[in-house]
């Protein structure tokens, strides 16, 4: 045989060799078959015969080493698989071992010998998992650290600072105790130097916490309590703190909750509280005008965070437990703030009402002031506010008109107010007769204007507010009132962040942002019909009036008061407030005019994290206002810097199919001017998976979007990876775009005809495919260099030139033999004019370049 033909005898000979049981000869011919091999496919057999070899002489290294290189040849070969597999595991890799297996497994499902491999590796790698990490591996492995002569210092110090975490745990302090910890403890103390003795002692602090047996246990009772006297401070100390922990379990001291459980209930209990404390009675724990609303954070966060009904069932009883003393209904206040659906259920309960009806006719003031707060937060409800307006209003105006504590009327107030509001903006629901809740408004506009009044009181007059702006003759009082709106702009630009939830609130009204459900004038007769109450909108709701508010506040300066709302970093920005202020800048940007003074006063740089974070309505909200301004707006005035990057995932989230016609539109509109600027922001709108939406939105039945969507794709064209998808087979983009040149809506034409012009002008090989993606595609070019509209004939005339400089011979010959070259000439010999120059020039380009290429001769004169 030739020389190509030697590596193979050895391959043979080697294979012979193997069978017969002569493994070392076998593995001397595979390794003179691997020097002479050049054929990649056989040397990887051979390496994987070798391997084969190794392990039966049980040299996994080796083994491994050439199964490798026969897998680097085939990643697919089952065989190198499976005994690079073998020989991992042999040598304690089971992981790899456990990832070679499960390969072959996926390549032969059925194979019994893979299956059996792949479960007693998963099998073994728990073990060796659980061996590990289990709390007896930790805390052998920080001993053996700290008793090596030889370990260097740092690693001691590491270890002994790991011991002392594991014993502060109830698992790993046992498992100390129960592995022969205290003698090695005591072997730490006998090395007299001070880290290892503060280890030690740490260590049995907490071994010795809470639990009576282990300090019971040990040995060392008597043997070294001299170290106390060392003279060390922090050994001293640590040795004082151990002594402490000893007492306090051997004596029952240590009254500390371990369970889950326990904690809940001791910590609600404290939380509860902190609820219920009223500054003003004696013997109370010290407290800010902020600690109430903050524990109501906190308890709606315990709230949250329960994820079974025993354990809400827990916190009601907890709850129910505690309102029943003097301090219960400031509690549920701070409830009904936090967990309303707890604070809620316990204002329904028998006599709670009442309580705060009762308390509020009594002498003390301390009691007005509790009774009237519990009054404004539980009367969210229509029927609880049914029942206050019933009892209570009476005593609500008594207090209003006869206390002198500021901080009393002006709460007496704000509970007038939200009972006035009970109806919402339903004009047929008015709670209060004619004019009074007018006078009411105004009286909290009073008390915000006062400026001499503190920042707490003048926030309930925002709060007041906040519920009055949902009558319409209010918004309009307010919105007209100078004075009122720049102090609570004022406010809510204050250190005091409680108070934009009340800011927000009152913006949503008076924008009448807020989410309004279309009825359809068929329900309306029929629930008349059939004597149901039908909502009543009131007269100064209807959008001119409400155009009119925007342009009031816009220029009483609310967008730099709503930039400085969003800046807070401040818990009480919750998503419910940011959802409420990109509702309200959705509504003042309605209007393209007042966009710029938007973008002028930050507004553009406000709504980004708006649209990034929060609630998903808000979200929403936030991007289409971000839409509506990046789509008239210049995008690198609005957005500056590298901010107008940030603006691309919130808009390309408006493209999802279940967002309405109206934001779709907008989203494309703005993505096409941003598409417009520069090469780097379409790569980012490509990078946020824009283009199949936008494709999408080119087949949508609704012309406006149609058009939008193809504009962008128009400026989407540069891009090479666009390019790539309109050379690619089996679709219909450019047949799309070749039938959208003769569409109706002339913007279309133009967006379609331009789209075509730059990817024929990029990619020559498209010159070619836009003939065979269609038969009319002479007429439509006709039809497109025949066009009245300048624009459109330009761009027609620009695929033609594009046409004839695709290298494509026949293609140019073909347009010259044609109707075309007559219309070309017609152009090309008019007479300048300033209107059509630009489309005479391409004409007349393309008849030079026709001369170029030997199509057509020039022009001769008689």
């Amino acid at each position: 045989m030739g020389e190509m033909a030697d590596p193979i005898q050895f391959k043979d000979e080697g294979n012979k060799h193997f069978q017969a049981g002569e493994v070392d000869k076998a593995i001397e011919c595979y390794t003179k078959a691997i020097k002479l091999c050049t054929d990649k496919k056989v040397l990887a057999v051979v390496y994987r015969n070798r391997s084969a070899c190794f392990l039966k002489k049980e040299s996994y290294t080796n083994a491994a080493s050439d199964a490798s290189k026969a897998i680097d040849v085939d990643a697919a070969d089952v065989k190198a698989l499976f005994r690079r597999c073998q020989a991992l595991e042999k040598l304690g890799k089971l992981d790899m071992a456990f990832k070679d297996v499960q390969r072959c497994s996926t390549i032969e499902p059925k194979n019994k010998t893979f299956l059996e491999t792949l479960r007693r590796l998963g099998a073994e790698i728990q073990a060796k998992l659980k061996t590990t990490f289990s709390t007896d591996s930790r805390v052998q492995n920080m001993f053996d650290i700290l008793l090596d002569e030889e370990m260097d210092k740092d690693k001691k110090e590491m270890a002994a600072n790991n011991l002392v975490v594991l014993a502060r745990e109830e698992a790993g302090a046992e498992r100390i105790f129960q592995n022969n910890g205290v003698p090695l403890l005591l072997d730490l103390l006998e090395t007299g130097k001070v880290e290892m003795v503060l280890a030690a002692i740490r260590t049995f602090a907490g071994m010795c916490t809470g639990h009576k047996a282990r300090v019971r246990g040990r040995e060392d009772r008597e043997v070294h309590y001299s170290i106390m006297a060392v003279d060390n401070e922090d050994i001293a100390l640590a040795t004082c703190d151990l002594f402490q922990c000893i007492n306090d379990s051997l004596t029952g001291g240590d009254r500390r909750f371990y369970g889950k459980e326990e904690a809940l209930v001791l910590g609600l209990k404290k939380i509860l509280k902190v609820c219920g404390q009223i500054p003003d009675l004696p013997d109370q724990l010290p407290m800010t005008e902020n600690t109430q609303l903050i524990a109501s954070v906190l308890l709606d966060k315990l709230w949250d965070d329960l994820r079974c009904d025993p354990e809400r069932d827990n916190y009601r009883e907890v709850c129910d437990e505690y309102i029943k003393n003097i301090h219960a209904i400031n509690a549920l206040s701070g409830l009904l703030q936090g967990p309303f659906e707890v604070g809620n259920q316990l204002v329904g309960r028998q006599g709670i009402m009442e309580m705060m009806v009762a308390l509020c006719g009594s002498e003390r003031e301390v009691d007005q002031m509790v009774a009237v707060e519990a009054l404004i937060h539980s009367s969210t409800k229509m029927s609880r506010a049914s029942f206050i307006i019933t009892n209570g209003v009476s005593l609500l105006k008594d207090i209003y008109k006869k206390t002198k504590n500021d901080k009393i009327k002006i709460r007496a107030l704000v509970g007038l107010c939200k009972l006035g509001s009970a109806g919402g903006d339903d004009y047929s629901m008015r709670q209060f007769a004619e004019g009074s809740t007018e006078k009411l408004a105004k009286q909290c506009r009073k008390w915000l204007c006062n400026s001499a009044m503190d920042t707490r009181t003048r926030k309930w007059a925002i709060e007041g507010l906040a519920y009055l702006t949902q009558d319409a003759d209010v918004k309009d009082d307010f919105v007209e009132d100078d004075p009122a709106m720049k102090a609570m702009f004022d406010l809510a630009k204050s250190k005091d962040k409680t108070i934009l939830y009340a800011v927000a609130c009152t913006l949503v009204n008076c924008t009448n942002s807020y989410e309004k459900k279309d009825i359809m004038p068929e329900l309306v007769q029929l629930a008349k019909f059939s004597k149901q109450h039908v909502p009543e909108q009131h007269p100064k709701d209807k959008k001119d009036f409400i155009q009119k508010r925007v342009k009031r506040m816009l220029k009483g300066g609310v967008i730099s008061a709503l930039t400085v709302m969003v800046k807070a970093d401040n818990v009480l920005l919750t998503d419910q407030t940011k959802e409420m202020l990109a509702r309200v800048f959705l509504a003042l940007a309605d209007d393209p005019k007042d966009r710029g003074t938007i973008c002028a006063h930050g507004g553009g740089k406000a709504l980004i994290p708006l649209a990034l974070e929060g609630s998903a309505i808000g979200k929403v909200r936030a991007a289409h206002a971000l839409a509506k301004i990046a789509a008239v707006s210049n995008p690198e005035i609005a957005f500056p810097g590298e901010r107008i990057y940030e603006v691309v995932r919130p808009l390309v989230s408006l493209l999802h199919p279940e967002r309405d016609g109206v934001q779709n539109y907008e989203a494309l509109l703005s993505l096409t001017n941003l598409a417009g600027l520069n090469d780097k922001l379409r790569v980012k709108i490509l990078k946020e998976k824009a283009l199949p939406e936008i494709e999408q939105y080119m087949f949508e039945d609704h012309d406006h979007i149609r058009q939008a969507a193809t504009e962008c794709m128009c400026n989407l064209v540069t891009c090479k990876e666009v390019q790539d998808r309109y050379l690619e087979d089996g679709n219909d983009r450019l047949k799309l775009l070749v039938l959208m040149c003769v569409e109706d809506n002339e913007k279309l034409q133009r967006a379609a005809a331009g789209g075509l012009a730059m990817l024929t002008a990029a990619q020559k090989k498209l010159c070619t495919k836009m003939t065979l993606v269609t038969l009319q595609w002479m007429e439509i070019l006709q039809r497109l260099i025949l066009h009245d509209q300048p624009q459109i004939q330009h761009r027609g005339l620009v695929i033609v030139y594009n046409m004839l400089n695709s290298d494509d011979n026949e293609l140019a010959k073909k347009l010259m033999e044609s109707e075309i070259l007559e219309i070309l000439t017609v152009i090309g010999k008019a007479m300048d004019n300033p209107k059509r120059q630009i489309v005479i020039d391409v004409a007349r380009t393309c008849l030079v370049k026709a001369m170029d290429l030997g199509l057509i001769k020039p022009f001769t004169t008689p």
